[in-house]
């Protein structure tokens, strides 16, 4: 266990008790290329699925000791987490201040505790969209799976149920409608990066196309 994964895990808490601030990352907050905007905009397949919540289901499986099908009431049950952070999209918008509500990727790790092999976690949506990022990246103290923006539900068009938030990476890393967290050994590429798109995508050094 490094320091830099301790260190993230003691911000997380930190925050969930309420006692920390979101972390700058850039002291140009707006990273290269980006245009900051006051809207949410839609960008998706072209596809908003309706999941009742009463289908609802995520899994969570691979190379963990404690594989889990999580419905909306269980997911719900678990340790809310509320962080602020900013959005950057590979279509060149920004917005800053996003406060999302869900459950901490923290909490999830915990729960199904992975497996000294895993490297890699790789999303699938009800869409059938899919990203990849290594379990390193997801294990950051304002990566969570959102169910709340801004006070409200998020709307189907925005990735509702429940959608994954990674705010250091371009918003395609981030799954809308996502039913299925898979832990893996190796990286597989998702939905964008086999198609060009970066497979690190970093907003602050315009980590657009591979």
């Amino acid at each position: 266990m490094n320091a830099d994964y301790v260190a993230r895990k003691e911000r997380w808490a930190r925050k969930m008790a309420g006692q920390e601030k979101p972390t700058v990352r850039s002291a140009d907050r707006l990273p290269p290329g980006q245009r900051q905007v006051h809207n949410f905009p839609v960008l998706d397949l072209g596809t908003h699925p309706e999941v009742p919540l009463d289908k609802w289901e995520l899994k969570i499986h691979g190379h963990v000791e404690n594989p889990v099908t999580l419905s909306w009431q269980q997911f719900l049950a678990l340790p809310q987490f509320t962080d602020t952070s900013d959005f950057h999209c590979v279509t060149t918008w920004s917005q800053f201040d996003m406060e999302f509500s869900g459950v901490a990727f923290f909490t999830l790790a915990d729960l199904v505790k992975p497996k000294a092999s895993a490297t890699h976690v790789f999303f699938k949506s009800h869409d059938g969209y899919s990203t990849n990022n290594p379990l390193d990246v997801c294990l950051d103290d304002d990566v969570l799976i959102a169910h709340t923006w801004n006070g409200q539900p998020l709307s189907s068009e925005h990735g509702g149920p429940a959608r994954v938030i990674v705010p250091k990476r371009y918003a395609w890393k981030g799954a809308k409608w996502v039913r299925e967290i898979t832990f893996l050994d190796r990286d597989i590429l998702g939905f964008w990066e086999v198609r060009g798109y970066s497979n690190t995508a970093d907003p602050w050094t315009e980590d657009r196309f591979s």
